[in-house]
């Protein structure tokens, strides 16, 4: 008998095998991943996991009863070596023939390596998994200094749980700046200042061209640079998990392409999360987000059509990042914006900046101003004043 296969262990495998017993779906569910753990949460990862607040039980997305209690079926460990579109059967790393109804391709990505001579030396880490993470937290009572590859959020929170431990941090970015790829120079700006109130050392302009040591990495090289560190945690990007549905002849172009629906080019199998290239109508073009809620989300509209409805994909996208207990949320994308607007102050931590295209709001980036966040879900593509906006004695719902 068919069952509704998910070929993952992320947030998106997750959120769909619970959102079809939701929507009443009640054959059977098996969710195949390649790792250890039932399905967990990664953002904490980087944040309260990494600093030891949260234990695993609270990065899961929800205990293991949960799957027992539903019947479903985790084959953990596991990877999907090979998809049979036209038999509706998987093949396993086991040896095992899955046959599918529907299949959901939630396979999620991976770190991008550091190739550079020494990068096979001890001490050099990645941070995407559970194990990632248990890893590093062994090493780091043994060590001093810490150099983070890459500014990007992920390597920013990483360097804020580490520093605040009391180590020696210096994040290494090849751009011109922190967070170059998310944000605008101010806001970079205003993070550096951050970072650098915390003690960390931030070196931009800097490439990495190797790293040496004798038993264990003991320092890093940047041409005629060269920054003691024993431990080093790389965090350059990501790249999509798609070379599954490239050899299932699925059609791919930065991501395993889907229509509204979470639909590949093949009508039983969808995907959900950072894998996917997606349209998005609201902002009228395709995307592909590295986004938790841009995952849950897919996987719930894909759970509503694999079992027969026509539910469609329609979301702001939106991001967060927590760092010495300040909290950013985010929504849209401050590159579509021509102008700034700052309501607040930035000197007190606590302040959003509107981006705006001809008064029309298009993104937020808020600094402990949930307040503002929320209602920038409802402003997002409204027309407004500007400097009603930025005033505080302004009530921002009497602009919606």
């Amino acid at each position: 008998m068919s069952a509704m296969v998910i070929v993952g262990g992320g947030h998106a495998a997750g959120q769909n095998a619970a959102s079809l017993r939701q929507e009443g779906y009640d054959g059977e569910i098996i969710i195949i991943g390649d790792d250890t753990h039932i399905p967990y949460q990664r953002p904490p990862l980087s944040k309260q996991y990494l600093s030891g607040e949260h234990g695993l039980e609270r990065v899961y997305l929800r205990p293991e009863k949960f799957y027992e209690e539903r019947n479903i079926e985790l084959r953990l460990g596991v990877t999907v070596t090979k998809i049979n579109p036209d038999e509706h059967t998987v093949i396993t790393s086991t040896g095992d023939t899955v046959s599918y109804e529907k299949l959901l391709l939630a396979t999620g990505s991976r770190p991008r390596i550091l190739n550079a001579p020494g990068s096979d030396l001890p001490g050099i880490h990645y941070l995407r998994a559970v194990d990632h993470v248990d890893n590093i937290q062994a090493e780091i009572p043994q060590v001093n200094n810490v150099c983070i590859v890459g500014g990007g959020y992920i390597g920013l929170e990483v360097a804020s749980v580490i520093v605040s431990a009391g180590h020696n941090v210096t994040v290494l970015e090849m751009e011109d700046r922190i967070l170059q790829r998310v944000t605008t120079p101010k806001m970079s700006a205003f993070y550096e200042e951050l970072h650098s109130s915390h003690s960390v050392n931030i070196v931009t302009n800097t490439s990495v061209s190797g790293f040496t040591g004798d038993t264990r990495v003991e320092k890093v090289l940047c041409g005629d640079l060269s920054i003691p560190a024993d431990l080093i945690i790389v965090g350059i990007g990501i790249i999509p998990n798609i070379e599954l549905a490239e050899t299932a002849g699925l059609a791919c172009d930065n991501g395993i392409i889907v229509d509204e629906y979470c639909r590949t080019s093949n009508p039983d199998i969808f995907a959900a999360g950072d894998n996917t290239n997606h349209p998005n109508p609201i902002l009228n073009r395709r995307l592909r987000l590295e986004s938790v809620p841009n995952a849950m989300e897919q996987a719930r509209v894909a759970a509503a059509n694999m079992i027969g409805g026509d539910k469609t994909y329609e979301t702001i996208p939106w991001f967060w990042s927590d760092q010495y207990g300040l909290k950013l949320q985010m929504m849209g994308f401050s590159a579509d914006g021509e102008t700034e607007v700052i309501r607040g102050d930035k000197a007190t931590n606590q302040f959003a900046v509107f981006y705006l295209h001809e008064n029309t709001v298009v993104a937020v980036d808020a600094v402990n101003s949930p307040r503002e966040f929320m209602v920038c879900k409802q402003l997002y593509g409204k027309s407004v004043d500007p400097v009603k906006l930025a005033d505080l004695g302004v009530d921002l719902k009497t602009l919606i």
